[in-house]
């Protein structure tokens, strides 16, 4: 007998245990107090104490969508900005005249927390139509520690208004700040002396920074990493977007739960995350909104063994996208992953990616029962189609 309140039977599961995508057919999932109790073949012998039977007609059910990257919460947009890139400027061209992240940054320093809970809940709600149940937000339009703890407290009290599950990151090292222009070192002792406020407050659940030449050096993000170990906080790292400086390779050598982006991430990089068990997150919504040509050595990835997460980078400036399903496309389509690495790719992988694998991305007992019913006959449909949502339902924690 399996103690639950709720039963969902005549299921498919795509479980995402082990190394592919765990298919059961004809199954059933047991949750209680919301949490999965059995995850299953519908066996003659296992009765259930549910009164909650829901019969799912043979559609798959896959674990929660986990979305972890994004930068869901900003104010404003940048839509002047596409036009002139559609008119010949580059992103490095647009950020060092004023515009980029800086741009962003007055836009959201002008927001009250209550403004930026506003805007962001249209973006997120696109995110739960599609399945998500599991989010990470970033900080990183503030600044300044005001604002940053700001963003943070915006993106805490999101679950507030919605049924999802947010994990935050505090990514001060995202631009360097007016305020700081000439001085990027002063910058970091700054975002260096946040972080142990914010950590203490439990506004981060993790620290990022952007290891670029628009960005920060290596040398600098060393620094930031250092700072989030003293006080507990795992660190990610924007590396290896628009040129190959190291940062993976660094992200690596502290233990990084992830590096994310990596277009030019070397072999060695790839070898030092496989080592360390970095997780890579690939962004394709990046790629194909600025337009970028060099691949991330996903070939390398698969021969190192490094786990690959995908993530909608939903930010205003070079990922305006809330669809995790055009993701699974996208993945496929330009870095040719398979059907399985993509669904792996927004489910178990972006859990590791998140630190948080043992609570969420495979369908299993003693999970958080969060789930996504697909009105599919195929699970190739998810990353096949394209402007299509077959979201039967969506579960959280067992709801």
């Amino acid at each position: 007998m399996v103690l639950c309140d709720t039963v969902w039977f005549n299921a498919r599961l795509a479980t995402m245990a082990g190394d592919g995508i765990g298919v059961i057919e004809d199954s059933v999932i047991a949750a209680a107090d919301g949490r999965i109790s059995y995850a299953g073949p519908a066996e003659p012998g296992v009765a259930f104490t549910a009164a909650d039977r829901r019969d799912c007609g043979g559609r798959w059910i896959t674990p929660g969508l986990i979305d972890c990257h994004t930068h869901l919460v900003h104010a404003g947009n940048r839509a002047g900005e596409f036009a002139q890139r559609l008119a010949g400027a580059s992103y490095e061209e647009i950020a060092r005249a004023g515009g980029g992240i800086v741009s962003t940054m007055r836009a959201t320093r002008d927001a009250s927390e209550e403004t930026l809970i506003a805007q962001t809940l249209p973006r997120l709600d696109a995110l739960i139509a599609e399945g998500v149940t599991t989010v990470e937000v970033k900080s990183g339009y503030g600044l300044n520690a005001a604002d940053e703890a700001k963003m943070l407290r915006a993106a805490r009290r999101l679950p507030d208004s919605r049924d999802v599950r947010v994990v935050t990151t505090f990514l001060g090292a995202h631009a360097l700040p007016p305020e700081f222009v000439g001085n990027p070192d002063g910058y970091i002792d700054d975002v260096c002396a946040q972080i142990p406020i914010l950590a203490s407050a439990g506004l981060a659940d993790a620290v990022d920074a952007f290891c670029e030449g628009i960005g920060f050096t290596t040398a600098q993000v060393d620094r930031v990493f250092a700072a989030a170990s003293a006080a507990g906080l795992p660190v990610k790292l924007h590396a290896e977007q628009l040129s190959a400086l190291g940062g993976a390779s660094l992200a690596a050598r502290h233990g990084a739960l992830s590096a994310d982006h990596l277009e030019h991430a070397t072999d060695a990089d790839v070898a030092a995350m496989a080592a360390a068990g970095t997780v890579a997150v690939l962004l394709p919504g990046a790629y194909y909104f600025m337009r970028e040509t060099v691949l991330p050595p996903i070939a390398a990835m698969r021969a190192h063994g490094v786990p690959i997460a995908l993530a909608t980078d939903c930010n205003p400036g070079t990922s305006p996208l809330t669809s995790p399903l055009l993701v699974l496309n996208m993945a496929a389509t330009l870095f040719r992953l398979t059907v399985e690495e993509a669904l792996r790719g927004m489910t178990v992988n972006a859990a590791r990616a998140l630190g948080i694998d043992a609570e969420v991305g495979t369908l299993a007992a003693g999970k958080a029962c969060d789930l996504a019913i697909w009105d599919v006959s195929d699970l190739a449909e998810l990353v096949y189609r394209i402007g299509f949502n077959p979201l039967h339902s969506r579960i959280r924690n067992g709801r």
